[in-house]
């Protein structure tokens, strides 16, 4: 199979700090390669996206170079196509969710309530 580990693309791509980071990533279910989640070995290949999740955060690329050591900034930038969707601007983000203050934890009927609001289901992200 030709490409390169996934960890070790991530790593090359400047996507995470170190190979361990990368790897580690991968191992706790941030990393998909075409929507399936991607364990550290799996192959990349040219044409491949790669969505990495970072804090609350994500990133989507398409392979289009490989790697096998890191490189400089500029080198990096022929390895993948960056497909991340812009981020909302402050008027089309919901505004945060206040509480009065001295009111106390919400309660559970309350904390769903707010989770609705701001687009979880099930305590999931929509």
């Amino acid at each position: 199979m030709s490409g390169i580990r996934v960890d070790v693309w991530i790593w090359a791509a400047r996507l995470a700090k170190t190979r361990s980071r990368a790897t580690a990533a991968c191992k706790a279910g941030h990393v998909r390669i075409n929507g399936v989640t991607a364990k550290p070995a799996q192959h990349v290949t040219v044409g491949d996206r790669v969505r990495v999740t970072i804090g609350d955060t994500f990133k989507l690329h398409e392979v289009i170079g490989f790697a096998s050591k890191r490189g400089s900034a500029t080198e990096t930038a022929k390895l993948f196509t960056d497909l991340t969707p812009s981020a909302p601007s402050k008027a089309e983000r919901a505004a945060p969710v206040l509480r009065d203050a001295g009111a106390g934890r919400p309660s559970k009927k309350e904390r769903r309530q707010l989770d609705r609001l701001r687009g979880f289901v099930r305590g999931k992200l929509l």
